[in-house]
Order: C-alpha cells, then structure tokens, then sequence
C-alpha cells in the first residue's frame, strides 16, 4: 500500500509536520515529534532519529526505535559519511558500506539525510529499516523537503 501511495504518504507528512512545528521553534520537542511522526507513517522502518554536531561530532539526539550509539565521528558509518560527503546516503545494503556502524543488528538498509542551517551542516536525520533495499530516490527527495522544513521551523541556537 505504501509504495503505491508513497507520494501521498510524503504529502501527509509534510502538511503534519507543518502543523507540528507551527509556533513552536524548540529544538528538542521539534525534533521529538519530528522523528515520531516518520516511525509511525514510514512503513518498515525501526529506527527514526536525528544526530546533532557537537564539539565536531554526531551526538545522539530526538529518536524512536532501539537505544543508539551516541557517538558518530564525522566521517564514519553512514551518518558521518553523509557529514563529510555533504550529501545524502541512500544504502540499499548496510552490510557492505564500508565502515557501517551497527547500532541494531536488525537493520539492513538506511537513508542519511544532512540538516543544512545558514548553509552548513547541523546535524542529520537517520532512518534505518530491517528491509533490504528500501529506500530510493523517492524517499531521498521527499525527506530532503522534510528536513528542509524541520531546519526552518526550529532555533538551532539552543
């Protein structure tokens, strides 16, 4: 059902998260609901969260799914890649990216997304699946729009 009404699925989550956000510029409850609103409307997924740059590092941050690592360097497993690439990662395979950081052994595919603020990288948005092969451009460009609104609704100088 999903993949046949994926662009409506997109749609809906842009317009509630546009809701969510609307007055409220908290970094943290912002980013809460945020991740909570794409583990319960992304189908086959087991970890939404969000990693923030800190003292030249990812640092855990807002998350639904298993306890995470904390630490990510910029530069290693799929999130830091996505840091020091500057660019999304979509990987059908998290077994073969080299240097994958395994959280959640049930994990099989995961998508990147960087959270650009003034044009520079605060942090990303993690999403990971048990599914092989999950992600795709689709969901590439639809959570680019997603992060895009996430980044001009919240006060990153918290």
């Amino acid at each position: 059902m999903y993949e046949e009404n994926k662009k409506e699925c997109y749609r809906l989550i842009k317009e509630q998260l546009k809701s969510l956000l609307e007055n409220e510029t908290h970094l943290i409850p912002n980013l809460s609901n945020a991740s909570a609103l794409l583990k319960m409307a992304l189908p086959d997924t087991n970890w939404v969260g969000f990693y923030l740059i800190k003292n030249d590092e990812l640092l855990l941050g807002p998350f639904q799914g298993k306890p995470a690592c904390i630490h990510i360097p910029i530069g290693k497993g799929v999130c830091g890649t996505a840091v020091s690439q500057a660019k999304s990662q979509v990987v059908a395979d998290v077994h073969k990216f080299p240097g994958h950081i395994a959280c959640d052994s049930e994990s099989n595919s995961e998508i990147v997304i960087p959270i650009y603020v003034d044009n520079s990288i605060v942090g990303v948005l993690d999403i990971d699946s048990p599914i092989f092969n999950r992600f795709d451009e689709s969901d590439r460009e639809n959570l680019e729009e997603v992060v895009g609104i996430i980044a001009a609704g919240c006060n990153w100088n918290e």
